[in-house]
């Protein structure tokens, strides 16, 4: 064999062989969101920790904003394994089981504290019901608290009556129908297209999508009820993580660990950020929210609750006891 090509030969069989860990394991992670939301960096730097930790042995590849599935199609792709971990709203989901729809329960959990708690409450059934569909649950992180934005000032429950209202899972679809409100799905990415031509003029959501989609171009009043934390949750397909050594596993649970410590104190600070940018592009922030659009909220509240309570039987009662102690 001629001198150039036993070296050639030797490097190729370093690199396939012998070379660098990264190139053992690859997954896709599709995520929902733009690379600038907190929800977004603070999963680049979990696959970064997980890259470092495993020596490269485990790569992350990150497709954000639906570029490679979209935000509805991530967890049933994920169960497929045309990807091997993803990124959702958990309540998204909330048709398929009550257990997702639990932290969108309007005035259930409505601090920081309140959330943790109830997500404490909740993680057993939901890792359970995860499972029950080949996947395993790793960490999951809170929105901010969720608050009104309209075209006017929203005085009561009853100003929403025949808006046109954005719902984004079962649960708002439900406030919405409560409220005598028209209910338009649409999905973050749509949503200054839907404001601008009249689809939609009334949203629940964070003071995060309000920056990130300009809502002050749209509508002029955010309504600080901080009706609810809702949370995303990251999960990995369970032939894919049987797919890694025991060592791997551990540092990807670790990883896990120390995102969504991260993640939880980045929603704090956004949380207040994104208030003061509403401010400063001049949307009137109502804060607190108006007496009468509270109260009408936590009516609904409780009415959604019992009725959550009722769908998830005896497993919900129980989660709602753990919770409520």
């Amino acid at each position: 064999m001629h001198a150039y090509a036993r070296i050639a030969g030797t490097f190729f069989l370093a690199a396939t062989l012998g070379g660098p860990a990264a190139a053992q394991t690859r997954w896709d992670m599709p995520t929902p969101y733009p690379d600038g939301n907190f929800h977004t960096k603070n999963i680049a730097s979990f696959a970064q920790d997980v890259k470092t930790a495993t020596g490269g042995a485990l790569e992350i590849r990150l497709h954000t904003a639906g570029s490679l599935l979209k935000h509805p199609e991530i967890k049933r792709g994920v169960r497929q394994g045309t990807a091997q971990i993803g990124e959702v709203l958990i309540s998204l989901h909330a048709n398929e089981s009550p257990v997702y729809g639990l932290d969108s329960v309007p005035f259930l959990a409505t601090s920081y504290d309140g959330a943790r708690k109830l997500y404490e409450a909740q993680r057993p059934a939901l890792e359970k019901r995860l499972a029950e569909e080949g996947l395993v649950l790793l960490f999951s992180v809170p929105w901010p608290p969720q608050g009104v934005y309209a075209k006017k000032l929203i005085s009561s429950v009853d100003d929403l009556k025949g808006l046109k209202f954005r719902t984004y899972n079962p649960g708002t679809g439900r406030i919405a129908a409560l409220a005598g409100a028209v209910p338009v799905q649409i999905e973050v990415p749509d949503l200054p297209t839907a404001f601008a031509t009249g689809r939609v003029e009334v949203t629940i959501t964070s003071g995060s999508t309000g920056v990130e989609a300009r809502f002050w171009d749209f509508v002029s009043h955010y309504h600080d009820t901080q009706a609810w934390l809702p949370r995303n949750m990251v999960f990995v397909n369970k032939a894919a993580w049987d797919g890694l050594s025991a060592d791997l596993r551990g540092k990807v649970l670790d990883a896990a660990k120390a995102a969504e410590a991260r993640g939880w104190e980045a929603s704090v600070v956004e949380t207040n950020q994104r208030l003061q940018q509403l401010r400063d592009s001049k949307m009137t922030v109502v804060s607190p929210a108006p007496a009468g659009l509270l109260d009408g909220l936590k009516k609904m509240g409780v009415e959604l609750s019992a009725e959550w309570e009722k769908a998830a039987g005896a497993e919900g009662a129980a989660i709602l006891s753990a919770y409520r102690k």
